[in-house]
């Protein structure tokens, strides 16, 4: 019953998660580097961020989706259920590279939505259920685990790996949404002016650039635990 917690067991399939965990630590650190170094450059109109995605906003007819401060610092999201998009202070206020570059980046969002861009109404939709599942997974492995090799104890366990799976397919489909976002957000900052060519272009593609990292690395880590649950799977087989 309790032959789990040998070899890959609970605690021991961890190390499954170690490379999935430094990617994630690296990522992060690119993603804080490239802010705060581009948070540091003004751009050369003085736009602030919530100025540069008013006018790419109104430049693609959103002239109606309204612009609020959230508190948090890179915080900024695109809310699709009340068409609203909210920008953390110092984004919102800041006359810098970074603020427009991710102020950019979630207009991209708010034209991907009005455009009704697939990937993104495909994730949206599914959010409910993902929820639903990655909440339940957990339980239902380990509930299955203490519950042995027999046929309730495998199919709870089973049933934890489908739902867990669920947060895979998330992560998968957040990729091109988040990638089309920023090349929708240089799209803009090209063509409406925003940005200066040369230095700060260049700095608002490491800016994106770095932040794609930070997805491509939550995949890695959902799948590294897929891998963690697996071995614990046929560990405990």
């Amino acid at each position: 019953m309790y032959g789990y917690y040998g070899g890959y067991g609970y605690y021991g399939s961890m190390i499954f998660l170690i490379p999935a965990i430094v990617f994630t630590m690296i990522a992060q650190a690119k993603v804080n580097a490239a802010y705060s170094r581009y948070a540091r450059v003004a751009n050369q109109r003085r736009m602030t961020g919530a100025q540069a995605a008013r006018l790419i906003l109104d430049k693609n007819g959103m002239n109606d989706v309204p612009i609020e401060v959230v508190g948090g610092r890179l915080s900024d999201h695109y809310d699709p259920r009340n068409r609203v998009m909210r920008l953390s202070e110092e984004v919102y206020s800041q006359p810098s590279v970074a603020s427009v570059c991710i102020a950019a980046h979630e207009a991209g969002h708010a034209i991907q939505h009005s455009t009704n861009y697939s990937p993104l109404t495909l994730r949206n939709g599914i959010v409910p259920i993902v929820n639903l599942c990655s909440g339940a997974s957990w339980p239902l492995l380990i509930i299955g685990l203490i519950a042995g090799t027999g046929t309730m104890g495998s199919f709870l366990f089973n049933l934890g790996v489908l739902f867990f799976t669920t947060t895979i397919l998330f992560q998968l489909i957040t990729l091109p949404v988040e990638f089309n976002a920023s090349r929708r957000a240089m799209q803009q900052l090209e063509a409406l002016g925003i940005l200066e060519r040369g230095e700060e272009e260049r700095g608002a593609k490491k800016v994106l650039s770095a932040a794609a990292l930070t997805y491509v690395a939550a995949l890695a880590m959902a799948v590294s635990n897929l891998i963690r649950i697996l071995a614990m799977r046929n560990r405990r087989d």
